[in-house]
């Protein structure tokens, strides 16, 4: 069997991505599930990460969000039997590659799937319904009659968080980074209040953001990255696209929550007054805290098995490619690496 690796021979070079030929796996351990994967979606590897709790490899396994069927249980798993189909996130240790025909994981890292969801859809939607969960409703508890603004809302993070706002009953206005995007958000079903294109760097978020709420300012804020410094310090493209962290206090309304996914913002005084007049909060979304601690265990599986059903009861509609065949799976992550996949790329065995 062949399974797919990044390395890096040094920090800040770009990852190259391999084949690597793995021996016959042994049989699972206690609560250890075989499964022989049918889909699994790719995302971009954060080293950095990997380096800061002391993961760094020189093989890091590619590919964590899969679905597939069970082969084969442990003698101690309660969770699954064989012919199960499941679907789930490898944990940042995980030694194995996703990308990979069969694979051995932990019986808490996996949910059954539902029936009537298909394989690369399942494993497509794993990690963006985790984060839109994540944020939605346990950082910023989004009830109905909220406003919610969604920035760059045509990505595959973006496209569920708006629909699951929707489905909480909150108004959503949201931004677009290109026309194609604008026009792709407005084709949603409930529509959403409003979409900001963006791509052209004339379009004030705040003051649009306040004329929508009659002033009193957005309840909740997805962002996706903020400026954190002037227009002449940072790349044309990147300054065009992103808001500075001026305009998400100025548009934030009382009581109101900031979720950042900007893992290096810095609020200087002036801003954090801002925020304490308004009674506002900021909360940094990292979906890999699940797995970081087992105390949350129970809440992480519950999360992953309602992103699954939201497909089936409430119509969610990811932003996928079309599924990519594993040979392709190469040149597939080194687009991803590099952040230049709109859509989530899938590999299908």
């Amino acid at each position: 069997m062949k399974a797919l690796f990044g390395q890096q021979s040094s920090p800040g070079e770009e990852m190259t991505f391999v084949f690597q030929e793995r021996e016959q796996l042994p049989p699972p351990r206690d609560h250890e599930v075989k499964v022989q994967v049918r889909a699994c979606a790719l995302s971009w590897l954060d080293t950095k990460l990997l380096s800061e709790i002391k993961l760094k490899k020189d093989l890091v396994p590619v590919g964590r969000e899969i679905s597939g069927v069970v082969l084969e249980v442990g003698s101690k798993v309660t969770f699954f039997q064989p012919e199960d189909e499941v679907v789930g996130i490898l944990p940042l240790d995980s030694e194995e590659s996703g990308l990979c025909e069969v694979i051995l994981v932990h019986e808490h890292y996996l949910v059954q799937k539902p029936e009537k969801v298909c394989w690369a859809a399942a494993a497509g939607t794993v990690r963006d319904g985790l984060r839109a969960y994540t944020a939605l409703h346990y950082l910023a508890q989004a009830a109905p009659g909220a406003t919610v603004l969604v920035l760059d809302a045509a990505s595959p993070f973006g496209t569920i968080a708006v629909q699951l706002a929707q489905h909480r009953g909150a108004k959503v206005i949201c931004t677009a980074h290109s026309l194609e995007d604008k026009q792709f958000l407005e084709r949603l079903r409930p529509p959403v209040a409003r979409v900001m294109d963006v791509s052209h760097g004339k379009m004030d978020v705040a003051e649009s953001c306040l004329e929508e709420t009659g002033g009193l300012g957005v309840d909740i804020v997805l962002d996706a990255g903020v400026k954190l410094y002037s227009a002449e310090d940072e790349s044309a493209s990147k300054s065009q696209l992103l808001p500075h962290k001026h305009d998400i206090i100025t548009l934030l309304g009382v009581g109101g929550h900031w979720i950042t996914t900007e893992k290096n913002l810095q609020l200087d005084p002036p801003d954090s007054h801002s925020l304490f007049l308004k009674g506002a909060t900021v909360s940094f979304l990292n979906d890999e805290v699940w797995n970081l601690s087992n105390v949350q265990q129970g809440k992480y599986l519950y999360i992953l098995l309602c992103a699954q059903q939201a497909l089936v009861l409430f119509h969610f509609r990811p932003q996928l490619d079309e599924p990519i065949p594993l040979y392709e799976a190469k040149v597939s992550m080194e687009i991803v690496q590099k952040n230049q996949a709109r859509k989530r790329q899938v590999i299908q065995f």
